[in-house]
């Protein structure tokens, strides 16, 4: 089955979106968006084609500050407004002619993983949500990491995430790091799965537009970032992919997350933070097919039905 996508933007704050549209047939919509400064296309490409090939509506977007969204400076990541962002692109979603409204699902792989739980804990009307290996705990994400860094390293994060605060408050251009890189070296991420990330998600070099760094400052923001307090409130049906040796976003929070939330569903697949996009993609993709036909497609029980 071939695949067909359009191009649209979206309005969030003073900036635009902009996001691939796969149009589907059933009337049921998953919104979608990649971890911290991954682009929709290394994020999303390989899921949200599985999902439109089994008739779903696919909107995948760019948070702002990031590939093709407006927003400057550029490659900053900043919660509060991506999290504005899902907002926007829900509303823009409801829009679409093909799409009932009632039938919409959020899905998110790492910090968007987080973010999704954030958003479905205020959207009560949402039909259900995918968090996928997702940044629930920061401070507990933040004290794994730094055991995998080097002290001499830290030391010069730290140095450049003070000086890329410094730099925006004077307008001046973002201090960036590598997303991944070995202990030793600055970059976002040091753990031992970090460097599966480049091969998970754009293998031989399949996304040459996509910017591999992030503004020093946004490892700061995220480190402080704790969206699975927010579990017990999420009352849709929520679908928790947890990475057995995940050492980046860790399993243990995304285990309690699905233990809180009232109408979550667990997955424990092998592997590490990117084993959904490498050795267990296939079981993930599986897992979460069936968990958005049964709870987007599924008839409603005739009791369901508000009487005048």
């Amino acid at each position: 089955m071939s695949i067909e996508r359009k191009k649209r933007r979206f309005t969030s704050g003073s900036d635009e979106c902009v996001a691939w549209h796969y149009p589907g047939t059933n009337g049921a919509c998953v919104i979608m968006a990649g971890a911290i400064a991954v682009t929709k296309e290394p994020g999303t490409d390989r899921f949200a084609e599985r999902f439109h090939q089994a008739g779903f509506t696919v909107l995948a977007f760019d948070y702002r500050h990031l590939g093709e969204s407006s927003g400057m400076p550029r490659q900053v990541v900043r919660v509060r407004e991506q999290l504005d962002d899902w907002r926007a692109a829900i509303e823009f979603a409801s829009a679409l002619p093909e799409v009932d409204p009632a039938q919409l699902a959020l899905w998110g792989h790492s910090l968007s993983g987080g973010h999704v739980l954030n958003i479905a804990a205020q959207h009560p009307g949402l039909a259900a949500a995918i968090a996928q290996s997702p940044h629930a705990d920061g401070p507990a994400i933040s004290r794994n990491a730094s055991r995998h860094q080097k002290p001499l390293a830290l030391l010069r994060f730290t140095g450049r995430a003070l000086l890329d605060i410094a730099a925006g408050l004077v307008g001046r251009p973002p201090v960036l790091i590598p997303l991944v890189g070995d202990p030793g070296t600055v970059a976002a991420l040091t753990t031992p799965d970090a460097p599966d990330m480049p091969h998970a998600l754009g293998p031989n070099g399949k996304y040459p537009t996509w910017q591999q760094s992030v503004a020093a400052r946004s490892a700061l923001r995220t480190a402080l970032y704790r969206p699975g307090r927010h579990a017990s409130h999420v009352r849709c049906p929520l679908l928790v992919i947890a990475c057995n040796q995940d050492q980046s976003a860790l399993t243990a929070p995304a285990l309690r997350v699905a233990a809180q939330a009232p109408k979550s569903e667990l997955v424990r697949v092998p592997g590490g933070h990117y084993a959904t996009y490498l050795e267990s993609h296939e079981e993930t993709v599986e897992a979460e097919l069936s968990f958005l036909h049964r709870h987007l497609l599924a008839p409603r029980p005739t009791g369901d039905v508000m009487a005048d």
